[in-house]
């Protein structure tokens, strides 16, 4: 199997079906992260479709400092947050959607379960834009801190401090949830 890089520069010197085996490699990676930014299927589908096109235009300007997979997520990145500036629908993660890979609690799981999994819900959905996608990033797409600072054009060490505040303030306020509803 050819690596990612063969791929681009096989694209790069004008062979279009190895960028045709790229976006098979990274369509659904790609499309699930324009999913848990847009916050609904339609949004994320044009997003996921525009970054692989706009991929394909600028094929010819990558240079191999990130990996394809980081630079393409950085695409997404930019569009969805172009999106936004232009009206876009608002952002909500949802933890019970099949295709966000968690799936609803069963009838066996106690009522503190499920009122924890509303609690976490409720709390992401309070986050600021920002602080959300860092957290989609990291805690749900797995990227290392230099892959987030690259996708989001962030210094590294800003990343590390973002991600301690936000767990500090995610734990502070499931606390406080879960604390008030026990009483």
């Amino acid at each position: 199997m050819a690596s990612d890089l063969d791929l681009i520069q096989r694209c790069q010197g004008g062979e279009s079906a190895a960028f045709n085996e790229l976006v098979l490699r990274h369509q659904d990676r790609i499309y699930n992260t324009a999913l848990r930014f847009a916050g609904n299927a339609e949004d994320a589908a044009d997003i996921a479709q525009q970054a692989f096109l706009n991929a394909f235009r600028s094929i010819r300007e990558f240079k191999g400092g990130a990996s394809f997979t980081t630079w393409m997520h950085r695409i997404v990145f930019n569009l969805f947050v172009s999106s936004r500036r232009k009206g876009g629908k608002s952002k909500t993660i949802s933890l019970d959607d099949e295709e966000s890979g968690v799936v609803e609690p069963s009838s066996e799981e106690s009522d503190a379960t499920e009122d924890r999994r509303r609690a976490v819900r409720e709390i992401l959905d309070e986050l600021e834009d920002e602080d959300r996608k860092i957290i989609i990033l990291k805690d749900i797409e797995g990227y290392k801190y230099r892959e987030i600072a690259d996708i989001l054009g962030i210094p590294d060490g800003t990343v590390h401090g973002r991600i301690h505040r936000i767990r500090v303030t995610l734990r502070e306020k499931l606390r406080a949830k879960i604390g008030s509803r026990e009483k």
